[in-house]
């Protein structure tokens, strides 16, 4: 692959609960997403991106920080203690970032919307920013935001609540910046929006786009989950009533729909003005999310759990150096989202990074990893080596939840995970090589829970 001595720019979007299938390109028939599809047939689409995971149930703050410094959490974030919220929010000072890495290598490094990590990381990754958000949530038309802080403090007191709608905040602050850039110098822009997180109010027209009724239960809906999976009573979860009734349930899948669709109109804005400033051919853009979210599926409504709904992620990118029209498989970890645009960039990565660039899948020459893992916090960790996925579930001795258990999925059969087939004898070799190919992946990551059998007793 050859790249031009011109640096590319790089819009780097993040959403906040976007799982991979709901998109039409990924194969879902119902949402409506023209933007997030045209990017995809002209590039590349990596749908076997997963989250590392996270340490608390707030897990876009610990999923946010493995993209960024394309890290293991325990290796990235202050401590590991999944009791503190610190541990689970605050980046190791001496642990460089990508956005800090494009700075250093030349780029103006600018910031939209939200950032759930400290301030301190924040501030030695850029170099400006608009409309920065400082928090986890907040409703979509009252958004606390501040303007760039160049001593880095950025105190409360700074903060002024916005009543435009999010998605369109962010998106004004990202297109003012794309039209007043200097063009003699390449540019990283981070867009980090909160949609489509609840509360999923989107604005007119979208709020009534999708008619609750026409909305197909998936495959894996279920009133309630059959046993307890270590957090069962975080707040995502009472967002619906137990048992989830199908009516309930269609009518929050249609309002995420309604968000998604709103926010990929709000990306279109950004492609319009990059077209506009005629830089769009020079710049990689690259779109995806913290994390999923069930709504629904397995009886649950959160992204606190190891399910495909809640860790595989949207991966989408085009531009220079990336293939058109390409469709990759192969298991990836969103630690390698950093290495990958380094080097399509022609920057150092930072020693240390657990992250694989994946250059080498774009040009077609090698799978890079066996497998994928997800952790979160210390009830729960998956290995999936593309057809088959163990589920390793631990009872928590810090909070007395949780089931010592394991589940086996054959997902080429079943690829809405609905059938546990652990007990079947013939599968007893998937379950030992899967098993210790996490348990390798646990020890080389520097995981809490790398001590306790991956197979329980």
């Amino acid at each position: 692959m050859k790249y031009s001595m011109k640096k590319p720019n790089v819009v780097f979007i993040i959403a906040d609960d976007h799982r991979y299938e709901a998109i039409r390109s990924s194969g879902n028939a119902v949402v409506r997403t023209p933007t997030l599809d045209a990017l995809s047939a002209e590039g590349t689409a990596l749908e076997g991106m997963h989250i590392f995971g996270g340490l608390t149930g707030a897990v876009c703050a610990p999923s946010r920080a493995c993209v960024n410094t394309g890290r293991p959490i325990f290796e990235s974030m202050i401590g590991s203690d999944v009791s503190v919220w610190e541990h689970s929010v605050n980046i190791r000072p001496d642990v460089p970032l990508m956005p800090q890495t494009f700075r250093d290598g030349g780029y103006h490094t600018y910031a939209v919307g939200k950032w759930h990590n400290d301030k301190g990381s924040f501030a030695r990754s850029f170099a400006g920013g608009d409309k920065l958000f400082f928090y986890g949530m907040s409703d979509h038309d009252r958004v606390p935001v501040q303007p760039f802080d160049p001593e880095g403090r950025y105190p409360q007191e700074r903060e002024r609540i916005s009543e435009a709608f999010s998605t369109e905040l962010f998106t004004d602050a990202a297109v003012d910046f794309i039209r007043n850039h200097d063009r003699e110098r390449p540019f990283y822009l981070y867009v980090a929006y909160t949609a489509p997180h609840d509360p999923r109010t989107a604005p007119e027209p979208y709020a009534g786009m999708y008619d609750p009724e026409a909305i197909p239960l998936p495959s894996n809906f279920m009133e309630r989950h059959p046993f307890d999976t270590g957090d069962m009573e975080v707040r995502d979860e009472k967002l619906a009533r137990l048992p989830r009734s199908e009516a309930e349930i269609r009518r929050h899948i249609a309002d995420y729909y309604a968000m998604i669709t709103h926010m990929d109109a709000q990306i279109g804005r950004v492609v319009s003005a990059l077209k506009d400033q005629g830089i769009y051919e020079e710049t990689i853009i690259v779109y995806t999310a913290d994390h999923g979210i069930a709504i629904g599926q397995h009886g649950l409504m959160g992204k606190q759990n190891v399910y495909d709904h809640s860790i595989r992620i949207p991966f989408i990118m085009r531009g220079p150096g990336v293939p058109q029209g390409l469709r990759i498989s192969a298991p990836a970890s969103n630690i390698d989202m950093f290495p990958t645009l380094a080097e399509l960039c022609g920057l150092r990565m930072p020693s240390g990074a657990g992250g694989i660039s994946f250059v080498p899948l774009l040009e077609g020459r090698e799978r890079l990893r066996p497998v994928v893992c997800t952790a979160y916090r210390d009830v729960q960790r998956m290995v999936k080596d593309g057809r088959w996925k163990l589920i390793r579930y631990y009872h928590s001795p810090v909070t007395d939840t949780g089931t010592d258990r394991i589940q086996l999925f054959d997902l080429e059969a079943d690829p809405w995970e609905t059938r546990d087939v652990s007990d079947d004898p013939a599968n007893e070799p998937h379950i030992r090589r899967l098993a210790g190919e996490l348990q390798r992946w646990m020890e080389e990551g520097g995981d809490i829970m790398k001590e306790v059998p991956v197979l329980p007793a």
